[in-house]
């Protein structure tokens, strides 16, 4: 039976393209199981009266799920013990470096933004700090970030892949995005760690996203593999645009569910833009 998921942010209003994500998910489960997971763990971003408005908006283009919704930042712990996990298999190292270090750092080596979303990919400067540097550090309060130390991760975890459903099989190369931050300074979990960790507790077999999310995979792989969790199916659905060809964002107050509802739109016309 299939398992699968919607989870949004709670940073906005949802528009078409969530709709459009949310709904697909939900029929992909197919007389399965669909949850709504809430991805709130930045508090400075996350605000409740999304999280509501969230609620609200699904219930009302019909869609039902196990209540009550899992929320991350109330999971704190489940993402704390992951990485504790990492830290004991010596895959994970504390990194001091602000910004602009590594932008520094990053040019000074020579590498190249990563090709999809333009961002910098991290030069590895703390990955090379003596055992009791770090400890020495973490005990003077020096803030720091936890990354995964790539190369030895998949070196340790042999090669992996993942079957998308518009893909076929797919070779995992989590290498591309560098050593990715599993936990920030102001935050005790990243988008990589928590969403891998709330997918293998709530038995996704189905993880329906967009296709801006493909490349995150090879990531989520590989820590699936060192955490002995089981590997879901996939399905990376394309994105929605406007009439321009831009993307929809919770920015878009033309495209909110909610803006569109008071415009008198009702469910069956919204799946009827969408699909």
């Amino acid at each position: 039976m299939v398992v699968t998921r919607f989870a949004p942010s709670p940073t906005g209003y949802l528009h078409l393209g969530h709709a459009f994500s949310a709904l697909s998910a939900f029929r992909s489960a197919n007389g399965g199981t669909f949850f709504l997971r809430i991805e709130d763990i930045d508090s400075s971003r996350c605000k409740p009266e999304f999280t509501d408005a969230i609620l609200e908006d699904l219930a009302w283009l019909g869609l039902d799920w196990p209540k009550p919704a899992r929320r991350q930042s109330e999971h704190m712990a489940d993402y704390a013990a992951a990485l504790d996990k990492l830290k004991e298999m010596g895959l994970v190292y504390p990194c001091f470096c602000t910004r602009r270090e590594i932008e520094r750092d990053a040019l000074r080596s020579g590498l190249a933004p990563h090709p999809e979303d333009g961002t910098v990919i991290y030069p590895g400067t703390c990955r090379a700090l003596s055992k009791d540097e770090r400890a020495a550090r973490l005990a003077s309060g020096e803030p720091a970030t936890w990354r995964l130390d790539v190369e030895a991760a998949a070196k340790q975890a042999g090669p992996l892949s993942w079957v998308d459903r518009s893909r076929g099989k797919v070779e995992a190369l989590p290498q591309i995005f560098g050593d990715v931050v599993l936990a920030r300074k102001d935050v005790p979990a990243s988008y990589h760690l928590s969403v891998t960790v709330d997918d293998a507790l709530q038995g996704v077999s189905l993880v329906t996203r967009g296709e801006d999310l493909f490349s995150s995979t090879h990531v989520h792989r590989l820590l699936q593999a060192l955490l002995g969790y089981d590997t879901p199916e996939y399905h990376h659905h394309r994105l929605l645009t406007d009439s321009s060809g831009k993307r929809y964002a919770k920015r878009d107050r033309s495209a909110t569910l909610r803006d569109l509802r008071a415009e008198g739109k009702t469910p069956e016309d919204i799946v009827k833009m969408l699909f």
